[in-house]
């Protein structure tokens, strides 16, 4: 090989070398805290446990056997009832903040300049408080002396003296005030660079305002929005501080079941499975997400 094309090559492989070296620190920290606990969690999900609770073999698929509901017995509904209601729960917080979120965006997007900031702060404000902390303060709300049982009441809604928690309804309204931001952040994010002029330009066309943002307006702000639903049901299909808080024992969730096998159930080969069926359903769903964005052209702004 001559001088002047081994410099070219020595300089590509320099910078390879380069980059491998920045990025090597980052790659072996994800490697060890997070790549290998997920493949033991896996290779765990497919042992054995003995009366004693210890992990033992022999290598089984009875674990995803027995959380797909088909157990020694028969058929258990108890499980695949907990997958459906975590995926609906999941897809009904999402739903809801959508139709939260999508006007919140548009009126932060229309403020003044010197308002917008003021206006995404208070969005993230919850951000600042542990979930812990925002869900007891849902108990306080929600119980019986709190302000929204006595406005319920008030309304004839419950019967004084009824608390709004324990219930399905409670874990909803938590869930979609926590998971709200998730939404309107990356949306108002797409809304702010929207084209107004597209919108103008169908307007004077003669089309009407469900036209204009139905032909104008929801192609431009569809991948904000879609990753933003994302972003939410994907967290909120595996939330487990919720729902046992204000959930009580009939709003159990994936993230419950984990919680229960590896806590008082000590079985953790069946709480691996569960765990590494839930991961599996995030993936399959992201990989969704970017095939339909993929194929409409768009990037998914989920990772940007």
């Amino acid at each position: 090989m001559s001088r002047a094309n081994a410099s070219p090559h020595r300089r590509e492989r320099g910078r390879v070398a380069a980059a491998w070296g920045a990025a090597g620190p980052g790659l072996l920290w994800l490697g060890v805290f997070f790549y290998l606990p997920l493949a033991l969690i896996l290779a765990v999900s497919f042992l054995s446990r003995n009366e004693l609770g210890e992990i033992t073999r022999p290598f089984t698929l009875e674990n995803y056997r027995r959380l797909l509901g088909f157990g020694l017995l028969g058929f258990d509904p108890l499980y695949p009832q907990i997958i459906l209601r975590s995926l609906a729960l999941g897809a009904l917080t999402a739903g809801l903040c959508v139709l939260a979120g999508l006007p919140l965006a548009f009126f932060i997007a229309g403020l003044p300049a010197r308002w917008k900031t003021a206006a995404l702060t208070l969005v993230v404000i919850p951000f600042w408080t542990n979930l812990l902390v925002r869900t007891y303060a849902w108990q306080i709300l929600l119980a019986p002396a709190g302000l929204l049982s006595r406005a319920a009441a008030a309304l004839g809604l419950v019967a004084p003296g009824t608390a709004l928690y324990p219930g399905p309804g409670a874990v909803l309204v938590a869930m979609v005030c926590d998971y709200l931001p998730f939404l309107v952040l990356p949306l108002y994010a797409s809304v702010e660079k929207l084209d107004w002029t597209l919108a103008e330009a169908a307007a004077d066309l003669g089309a009407g305002r469900w036209q204009v943002f139905r032909h104008a307006l929801w192609p431009q702000i569809r991948p904000g929005l879609a990753a933003g639903a994302v972003l939410v049901f994907l967290p909120a299909t595996g939330q487990f501080v919720i729902p046992d808080l204000l959930g009580g024992a009939r709003t159990v969730l994936l993230g419950n079941a984990v919680q229960q096998q590896f806590g008082p159930g000590l079985d953790w080969p069946f709480g691996a499975a569960i765990a590494a069926f839930g991961l599996a359903a995030m993936l399959a769903g992201l990989w969704a997400y970017a095939r339909l964005a993929g194929r409409r052209g768009e990037t998914p702004e989920v990772w940007g």
